[in-house]
């Protein structure tokens, strides 16, 4: 099934939407201790956002999981990563390693089989997080590359969610995400209290300027509602395999918007790490349908 322009300009929106994401989840820690800015994206998400969308019939643990893994979980880590002082850029590209964990996760809980493609990418995928981790120092520091290698098993996680809500028919997603956003603010509010502490949440408060006030209207509208929106609509219209590999190209805008906007350069080990990942991804995305045409000439 061919893409129509229209839909494929959409699908390129979404990937620089989500790629630009990394620099403004940057500009916002710098003005807003990373928790505390978590909670304002979900309250900003939600509201007035479920006032316009019906609430999927949906089990509640279904939106407890989801809003604890794929919002609490994966942007608490993220946040912290860049904030602690991980690259956007380099963020980008390793935050796409949930693919692989998502790939293990669906292996232990729907038992699902692994495909030699699978294992070959997860392979390529574990030697290039291995070299970038190798490089880390003051232009990357080992705790931002772990926190955000959790901030991916989280994502994983939230996608296991996602297909157990599939199971329960069809389901407006862009609705169940913005319901869902309901979940994540009172954990944020209460971790950033426990760790940030109420000092600093006053101060971040009391000086909340303009660059943080757009770090959150965009996280919260551009990246959660317009990205996931757009991206479940592409979705219930193409292919899952046909849309997906639009997400290879996040890391491409996120690379170079971080190189534009805040100067990050990458080693050569971060080039080499960053190809093989990449390349696991598409052996893990195409490695199946390359054989089986390759079978079906031979």
């Amino acid at each position: 099934m061919t893409m129509r322009p229209r839909d494929l300009a959409l699908a390129l929106l979404v990937v620089l939407v989500w790629g630009v994401n990394f620099v403004v989840i940057k500009a916002g820690v710098a003005e807003v201790p990373p928790l505390l800015l978590g909670a304002l994206r979900f309250v900003a998400a939600a509201f007035p956002a479920v006032l316009l969308f019906a609430r999927p019939r949906l089990p509640l643990r279904l939106y407890l999981a989801y809003g604890l893994t794929i919002s609490v979980g994966q942007f608490a880590f993220l946040f912290t990563a860049i904030h602690v002082g991980m690259p956007s850029g380099l963020a980008s590209l390793v935050l796409q390693s949930q693919a692989f964990f998502t790939m293990v996760f669906a292996a232990f809980w729907l038992q699902e089989a692994w495909r030699p493609s699978q294992l070959a990418g997860l392979a390529l995928a574990g030697v290039g997080l291995a070299l970038i981790g190798s490089a880390h120092g003051l232009a990357m520091p080992l705790t931002g590359f772990l926190l955000t290698l959790l901030a991916a098993a989280m994502w994983a996680a939230g996608n296991i969610v996602t297909r157990e809500v599939g199971r329960h028919g069809p389901v407006d997603l862009q609705a169940f995400v913005v319901w869902a956003s309901l979940v994540p603010p009172l954990p944020f509010f209460a971790l950033s209290l426990l760790l940030e502490g109420p000092a600093a949440i006053g101060a971040a408060l009391a000086d909340f300027g303009l660059q943080a006030a757009a770090a959150v209207a965009y996280l919260a509208w551009g990246a959660t509602l317009l990205g996931y929106g757009l991206w479940s609509r592409l979705l219930a219209r193409y292919p899952a395999n046909q849309v997906a590999p639009f997400s290879l190209l996040v890391p491409l805008v996120g690379l170079t918007a971080g190189w534009v906007v805040y100067g990050e350069s990458l080693q050569p080990v971060h080039f080499a790490g960053g190809a093989l990942l990449m390349a696991g991804l598409g052996v893990n995305l195409f490695g199946t349908r390359l054989m089986a045409r390759l079978r079906g000439a031979t």
